[in-house]
């Protein structure tokens, strides 16, 4: 297929789509009410997740879309039961009792709060480790010490913030190499004093189970831990165990080597041609958090602008092009919800993809003036960017009162993956650009917001929501969106 770009002359008037802040506040709080009961999330591959994407199809639906709940089954953890983490410092011993045992009545006992002071890590295996067993911690410093990682085989590690070793998936490589019994990840370095205090608070990451895979043989690694402290819980356990020969105890009740459904929900307008635009945005979160701002800002865009576009399509019929929405389950384990869509549709995206957009914490915080009012607007083509800045400035012209409140930034990244000025392979946009097949990238424009500083932790909850912020996006893609469907010009 052959698309043929005109030369305008004259400026386009863009047509704006409005933009209902109160209606999107709404959609993001029914999908935080659906997270877990106790943990607040919805990790994919679990009830919450699956509520989540029925409710996003069941709205598609609503609004005169052709609806679908895709499913596929892919490499997931699932975490359940209530962790547990302890250290006891043993009493004055009397003659047969053991330390720390319920005998010891003078033990002193630190329950550290799960959500609060540590997290369970992607594709982390399972532990029980008791006190009477009397486990080693080894203090791996920043994990770039070889001999340390070598020294800590049969301990449990504990590393600060991981170093230059690449993230969790280079921190889980290097235990597995090892033969820790567990590795511990200590934040002193993210958010700190940010949020609560002095603290560092734990934040969720992934890991690559490709490679601890590959580091563990060809299997993965069912038991081994991988948890997240806090900065403070990390100095109490290491002064405890290290300083103080105290004993832990680590329950982990985690599946890491088994396959989970996630869902992907969408909704389509089918136009007079089989050229298509998307958007899109997750649905899953972390496990021990609402997920408000990553990603729940940017399901309910995505609700929002379906919502619009649907009177559009009312008022004025059948587009030119088909337009579909759609939103991601996966997306915090590895991008598997758009990974595994843009494999199975490769050949029709291939061929007919004129457009996808990705809504991925497109948000600024209730607190702009400390936090900062950023959003940046970037793609991959010159020429959908041309459009994007000339709808940016026709709404800061229409719109003055919102968009006066927050700079717009706008950037072009169409270098190939990897490289510096290509398209970052961090959100659902990866595989719409780079896993069209051979020699075929895909177009794509993306919005991220300054964010919040909750990001990744328990504290990600509407407290923090700026309903608002997510209109500039919104409006503007939104609009590029309502011009790609009519238009028969680019």
């Amino acid at each position: 297929m052959v698309i043929v770009f005109m030369d305008f002359s004259e400026p386009i008037d863009y047509e704006l789509i409005d933009f209902d802040q109160d209606r999107a506040r709404g959609y993001a709080q029914d999908l935080v009410d659906l997270g877990h009961p106790e943990w607040k999330g919805r990790m994919s591959g679990s009830a919450e997740e699956q509520a989540a994407a029925e409710y996003i199809m069941n709205t598609f639906e609503s609004l005169g879309y052709q609806a679908e709940l895709n499913t596929y089954e892919v490499p997931m953890h699932s975490i359940n039961s209530e962790p547990s983490l302890r250290v006891c410092t043993p009493g004055g011993l009397i003659g047969g009792v053991a330390p720390c045992s319920p005998l010891d009545a003078g033990a002193q006992i630190v329950e550290f709060e799960h959500r609060v002071d540590y997290v369970i890590q992607g594709f982390s295996g399972q532990s029980d480790f008791q006190f009477n067993q009397d486990i080693t911690l080894t203090d791996l410093g920043n994990g770039t010490d070889d001999a340390l990682w070598e020294s800590a085989s049969g301990t449990i590690g504990i590393v600060d913030a991981g170093g230059s070793i690449g993230g969790n998936t280079g921190i889980m490589t290097k235990a597995v190499e090892n033969d820790l019994l567990s590795i511990i990840r200590v934040n002193t370095d993210y958010n700190c004093g940010n949020i609560e205090g002095d603290d560092c608070v734990p934040i969720f990451k992934g890991t690559g189970i490709d490679d601890i895979t590959a580091a563990n043989g060809g299997s993965v690694p069912t038991e081994m831990a991988f948890i997240a402290l806090s900065k403070d819980a990390g100095g109490i356990l290491k002064s405890a165990m290290i300083d103080n020969n105290a004993r832990l105890e680590m329950f982990i009740d985690v599946t890491n080597d088994e396959e989970l459904t996630i869902r992907v929900p969408c909704g389509t307008m089918y136009g007079k041609s089989d050229e298509i635009v998307m958007a899109g945005g997750h649905h899953d979160t972390v496990y021990h958090g609402p997920g408000a701002i990553d990603d729940t800002s940017g399901t309910a865009s995505i609700l929002e602008m379906a919502t619009q576009m649907s009177a559009i399509f009312a008022e004025k019929g059948e587009p030119e092009r088909t337009v579909k929405f759609c939103t991601w389950g996966g997306e915090e384990e590895g991008l598997w919800g758009s990974r595994a869509y843009v494999e199975e549709n490769a050949d029709f995206l291939g061929q007919n993809l004129r457009l996808y957009v990705n809504l991925d914490m497109n948000h600024v915080d209730i607190d702009s003036e400390t936090r900062g009012n950023s959003i940046t607007l970037f793609g991959n083509d010159e020429r959908d960017m041309e459009h994007i800045e000339d709808i940016s400035e026709q709404f800061k012209k229409e719109r003055p009162d919102v968009a006066s409140r927050y700079t717009i930034n706008l950037n072009t990244l169409n270098g190939d993956k990897g490289e510096s000025n290509g398209m970052p392979y961090n959100s659902d946009h990866g595989p719409f650009v780079y896993d069209l097949g051979e020699g075929n990238k895909g177009r794509a424009v993306v919005c991220y917001g300054s964010g919040s500083w909750e990001y990744h932790t328990y504290l990600d909850d509407m407290t923090r929501f700026n309903e608002e912020s997510l209109g500039v996006s919104v409006v503007i893609y939104g609009s590029y969106l309502n011009y790609l469907a009519y238009s028969t010009n680019t």
